[in-house]
């Protein structure tokens, strides 16, 4: 693993609680993994035995409904982990993954990490954090769904990407839009018009690349009543 890698996964909320000895104990036996578009990370129903942190490129975890349909459950991208909850309770994965666009990933054994929290205990305390964010992500994915006009829940979905507070900002986004659409909840042509939208508090988007003229004001109308955005619309 280089430097690049470790401070990617030092940031990630599995060990950002940790301490710089409890991460490096974690990533000893950790491997790096490069996926193309398309290949799969792991199935739906297969026995959970890692855990994964991106480095670079975009995830995305689903589900495929009995009728067939695939439901996209969430979209991972630097510096994201998924798959702690199964893996620590050696359960199978609920979800699939599958890699959204080439990417790179650390994988760490469960296996290898539960030994340590045997020794050390305060890992517990980060794998809980870990948890606890993304069920808490999850909640707010429902009350977007419902509480949010279209434009908003993209705004959300940039504010999440932004690496800045404030000013001007860059985002880079997967190629496929339909992956977007579908991990907030809307079909591609309404977010389209929901860029569209956006274009009104100075965000460009170029293909896989949007342009926030002001994090800040892009914040503010993500978290207005939603009354005023549609009356805006």
């Amino acid at each position: 693993m280089t430097a690049d890698h470790e401070a990617v996964a030092r940031s990630s909320l599995l060990l950002a609680g940790t301490s710089a000895d409890v991460a490096a104990n974690v990533l000893g036996g950790a491997r790096v993994k490069t996926f193309d578009r398309g290949a799969t990370i792991f199935l739906q129903g297969e026995r959970a035995t890692a855990i994964y942190i991106v480095v670079s490129g975009w995830v995305k975890l689903y589900r495929i409904a009995p009728n067939g349909a695939e439901a996209i459950v969430g979209v991972f991208t630097r510096g994201r982990s998924f798959g702690e909850a199964v893996a620590f309770r050696n359960d199978v994965y609920p979800v699939a993954a599958e890699a959204a666009t080439d990417c790179e990933l650390i994988r760490i054994e469960a296996d290898a990490v539960l030994r340590l929290i045997e020794s050390n205990p305060r890992i517990a305390v980060s794998i809980l954090t870990a948890t606890f964010a993304h069920l808490h992500s999850l909640v707010a994915q429902v009350e977007q769904l419902k509480a949010q006009t279209g434009a908003q829940r993209v705004a959300e979905f940039l504010l999440e990407l932004a690496s800045c507070q404030q000013g001007r900002c860059d985002v880079t986004l997967p190629y496929d839009k339909v992956l977007i659409a579908g991990r907030l909840g809307m079909k591609p042509e309404s977010l389209s018009r929901a860029f569209q939208k956006l274009r009104k508090v100075g965000v460009k988007v170029l293909q896989n690349h949007a342009e926030i003229a002001d994090v800040a004001a892009l914040r503010d109308f993500a978290e207005e009543d939603p009354a005023e955005a549609w009356a805006r619309g």
